[in-house]
């Protein structure tokens, strides 16, 4: 009987930390897939720096709408 109770609460505490061995890896690879998108992202910022300030600056000042004294924008319209 004590056999048979100690072989239940062994296969009890298996299961357990199977499931909790499950719940990791998901959590896991929730973080692996955050941590490569993070990694892209710091690449990016990376070749930003190395453009130099003053080209990071313009990129930023063009893409808010701002130009150059006497400078012409033309916007392509045609949708694509």
């Amino acid at each position: 009987m004590i056999i048979a109770a100690l072989c239940g609460y062994l296969f009890i505490n298996v299961l357990q930390c199977q499931m909790t061995i499950s719940t990791k890896r998901q959590e896991l690879a929730a973080i692996e897939t955050e941590l490569s998108e993070q990694q892209a992202q710091n690449e990016e910022l990376s070749r930003s720096l190395s453009d130099g300030e003053d080209a990071i600056i313009e990129r930023i000042a063009r893409e808010q709408g701002y130009a150059r004294p006497n400078e012409r924008i033309f916007y392509d319209v045609g949708g694509k």
